[in-house]
């Protein structure tokens, strides 16, 4: 390939292209009238202005894309993550129109876009599942006798969802048809497919994903773990591997699961395995997905990998360069989702211009991201600023190294995850590792940052006040002098 666009904006589009620029091949960017002036359209080769801000007219418009690419002689197409990036129809067009998608076949993408699709194939090889019916519900009383069988509570699941959507708890009998509704139809909303199933209720899971790596010669590795299990509207916000609680045994056979999962829809390229981890460390498989994460950057910190580059030699036809016994684990990564949102308002959304922006800096830290001072926010896509990761010898020294970026940081203008992210670091559950996807609901308490707002509030101003008494004493008084002017001038 000599020339590859990459279909997204802001910090994964740059990163993707930094990548693609040290392998020799040059990058075409495209961007909505308001990314003008994002730093990944001035990074690339080319950029092409492709619409509207909004993405329904501009990233998600798959024929502007195809186009542009048959303009300017695309080789490849880098989807990157959210907009297009699980669209099988997309996929097959991009093929059909002799460009390499760097990503999963448009078939394994189908079937692990439909979580009952991605069930019947699993379940062929003998991967853990979470009990439950693989097959759409509809009928209440049909729902009823399932609940029944594997007991309450139950969770009912959109086939299509994703980020939470469709998604219901059932505690007991009387709640199913409520939640059954309302599960349909915020499916079918969200998604256009209002197809449900119903699994067995994991009450204090944990979420863990396992990174796989697939060539087009039959050679499957998995690149360990990831916890994600710190979320908010379940959407992660702090990542971390390898998990506190994975033991070398259990990451053996989870590793194999979802080597298993892969070869169940005859993967190819990168792909994310996504578990749930009960109290007893059983496994069960929750879904796969078909691209890069937002989190890749933790498992290249502890590896080495480049997985932007891996994934681009095996889109060009390449053999995977290493075997499961060549990879291992160095130290403990940690990333934090830096959201332009008020964790202290529910995480709602916070819209304005970077009044300072300026990035922490130092030994195992990194930060991957798309904007800079003086830029906004804008109203139309994922409030995500940037990601903060950071690599350490152990888990104890990467949560300070951490802490310590966190404070390093600087935004003003708008409000974000930071102090969420030194509430978190600081927290005895997730410092000793008891924690699960209800560390939120569980622990957060917005009036402990406040709290500790104030007190910097009051340590800064103290510091002021003592800096200034200090400068006080030290000021040096003019002599005093008669001037004889007067008697002179009238002389």
């Amino acid at each position: 390939m000599k020339k590859i666009l990459v279909a997204n904006r802001g910090e994964i589009a740059l990163r993707i292209m930094r990548t693609i620029r040290r392998m020799g091949i040059r990058t075409v960017a495209v961007y909505s009238e308001a990314d003008r002036h994002s730093p990944h359209v001035r990074f690339a080769d080319e950029a092409v202005c492709i619409g509207p801000p909004a993405s329904a007219q501009s990233y998600l418009d798959s024929e502007m894309i195809l186009e542009v690419c048959r303009e300017l002689g695309v080789d490849g197409i880098h989807p990157g993550y959210g907009f297009l990036s699980e669209n099988a129809d997309f996929a097959q067009k991009v093929k059909e129109a002799g460009i390499t998608f760097i990503g999963p076949t448009p078939e394994a993408m189908r079937v692990m876009g439909s979580k009952l699709a991605a069930k019947e194939a699993v379940k062929r090889f003998d991967v853990p599942m979470v009990p439950g019916i693989e097959k759409a519900v509809t009928d209440v009383a049909f729902a009823k006798s399932i609940a029944a069988d594997i007991g309450y509570p139950v969770l009912i699941k959109a086939s299509a969802g994703g980020g939470g959507k469709g998604m219901r708890v059932v505690l007991d009998p009387e709640e199913m048809q409520e939640q059954m509704e309302r599960a349909i139809s915020e499916a079918t909303s969200s998604f256009g497919d209002g197809s449900v199933f119903i699994e067995k209720y994991v009450s204090s899971p944990r979420h863990i994903e396992v990174q796989i790596i697939a060539d087009q010669h039959g050679n499957i590795v998995h690149a360990f773990e990831r916890e994600c299990s710190v979320q908010r509207r379940h959407q992660k916000v702090v990542e971390e591997t390898p998990s506190a609680v994975v033991t070398p045994e259990m990451r053996k056979r989870i590793g194999e699961a979802a080597v298993k999962v892969a070869r169940s829809c005859n993967y190819t390229s990168l792909g994310t395995v996504e578990f749930l981890v009960d109290d007893a460390l059983n496994f069960y498989f929750l879904e796969m997905n078909t691209r890069l994460q937002v989190e890749h950057p933790v498992t290249e910190m502890v590896t080495g990998l480049d997985l932007v580059q891996i994934q681009v030699r095996i889109a060009m036809g390449e053999a995977l360069p290493m075997s499961q016994d060549d990879l291992s684990i160095h130290g403990h990564a940690i990333e934090l989702r830096v959201y332009a949102e008020d964790p202290l308002n529910q995480f709602m959304p916070s819209i304005g211009t970077l009044t300072r922006y300026e990035r922490p800096e130092g030994e195992g830290v990194r930060v991957d991201d798309g904007y800079e001072q003086g830029m906004s926010i804008p109203i139309y896509y994922d409030p995500m600023i940037a990601k903060l990761a950071v690599h350490g010898s152990t888990r104890a020294e990467a949560i300070q190294r951490m802490l310590q970026a966190i404070r390093d940081y600087r935004i003003e203008g708008v409000q974000t995850t930071l102090p969420f992210g030194t509430f978190v670091f600081e927290h005895e559950a997730f410092v000793s590792g008891s924690f699960d996807t209800h560390f939120v609901p569980t622990h957060y308490l917005p009036e402990k940052i406040r709290e500790k707002q104030r007190a910097n509030a009051e340590v800064a101003a103290l510091a002021a006040l003592v800096e200034w008494k200090r400068r006080s004493r030290t000021l040096t008084v003019v002599e005093q002098k008669t001037s004889d002017w007067r008697r002179r001038s009238s002389q």
